[in-house]
């Protein structure tokens, strides 16, 4: 069963994120992240991307991930409306999000966030369970 929750904190915003495996749980941290940047009902599939990544271990692992989907909204204005991880390692990603150039005609902002933290950060790999959180 995958699954996200938003996580309340003073000055954070927190994502608890599962599924059947680690790869689906780092997918559900990345649609709770979305979901609370902007209203994605709208949002159409008409462009797919791939991202690779690398890191040091799994936890940097999902910040890179995380940071990277906030870099691509903030910077070059892209909003996913499909997240799938292909293949993911200890120390490797590979990802396809498909989505489309956000529109302020159709597209909602919600929440912006400033940077995915390291802050109680936590990889739980027999659980399939990830949490991070988020400066707003």
């Amino acid at each position: 069963m995958r699954a996200h929750k938003l996580i309340e904190h003073p000055s954070d915003v927190g994502i608890e994120a599962h599924g059947q495996a680690l790869a689906e749980a780092f997918e559900e941290a990345a649609d709770g992240m979305m979901e609370i940047i902007a209203e994605r009902s709208a949002v159409q599939s008409d462009v797919e991307r791939t991202i690779e990544l690398a890191a040091d271990d799994i936890e940097q692992l999902l910040v890179k991930w995380l940071s990277e989907l906030l870099y691509l909204y903030d910077g070059e204005h892209f909003l996913p409306s499909v997240i799938r991880i292909d293949e993911l390692t200890e120390t490797r990603l590979r990802a396809t999000i498909a989505g489309e150039m956000f529109d302020a005609a159709r597209h909602v902002p919600l929440l912006d966030i400033k940077a995915v933290t390291y802050h109680q950060l936590n990889v739980d790999r027999e659980r399939h369970i990830v949490r991070v959180f988020l400066d707003v």
